[in-house]
């Protein structure tokens, strides 16, 4: 045999056991009535979803659920069962995940019970730096710092990549380059959010006295300006 013909043969050999594992799980399950079949889908998805320690996005549910079935319908029936449970499915970071009930965080906190996924506890200043972060990424540690008029120190920023919220963006292109950041899925997933659209208005962090508008709005002029800088550029 030659090397071509083995490596032909490893080549067909592989979508072939992808198709007999893809016909091992029966998606379509064609032998239930519809109402038997449906109900199977909606306990796919809704193990999927339980069992996953982040968001499941469309593509993922889809491997369990026949070719033609809604996705959206099948969490709208799933939702509406759960209406009455003390936990929902909620679209966060592009998927779906399950949560307790806002009303249940209290009882929850007082029994003392570990959970699954608990979040790292984040100070006022510190939330506020992600939501920060979320408004103007990519963005560096220095413009953080002139847009709070105080110090966001490399400490802070190193516990917040620590627990998953932020990740390196590009480079800036000031004077020494420095290190931008951007906030990750874990951050939308972490604040209940399906995309950055969702984030609360930023006046209302002013009226909190956390943001200074005319610190904000002199960043936003400068991240626009050194913006227009580089692609003039790179023109």
């Amino acid at each position: 045999m030659t090397m071509a013909e083995s490596s032909a043969n490893k080549v067909s050999r592989r979508p072939i056991k992808d198709r007999q594992q893809d016909v091992s799980y029966d998606r379509e399950l064609e032998g239930l009535p519809p109402e038997l079949r449906w109900r199977e889908w909606m306990l796919r998805i809704e193990a999927v979803i339980f069992a996953s320690a982040v968001p499941v996005d469309r593509e993922t549910l889809r491997r369990v659920v026949g070719r033609d079935c809604s996705i959206d319908l099948l969490i709208d029936d799933l939702m509406e069962e759960l209406r009455d449970r003390p936990y929902e499915l909620v679209a966060v970071a592009g998927g779906w995940q399950h949560r307790t009930r806002v009303r249940f965080a209290a009882t929850i906190r007082a029994s003392s019970a570990p959970t699954r996924s608990a979040a790292a506890a984040l100070s006022e200043f510190e939330a506020t730096v992600l939501m920060a972060v979320a408004y103007f990424q990519p963005v560096t540690r220095g413009e953080l710092s002139k847009i709070f008029g105080r110090e966001v120190s490399r400490d802070m920023i190193a516990a917040l990549r620590s627990a998953g919220f932020l990740a390196s963006g590009p480079r800036s292109p000031t004077p020494g380059a420095p290190y931008t950041y951007v906030t990750t899925t874990h951050f939308l997933s972490s604040f209940g959010m399906e995309t950055l659209r969702d984030l609360p208005d930023i006046e209302a962090l002013e009226d909190a006295g956390l943001l200074s508008r005319k610190a904000v709005s002199a960043e936003m002029r400068h991240l626009s300006e050194m913006k227009d800088d580089d692609n003039d550029d790179g023109a």
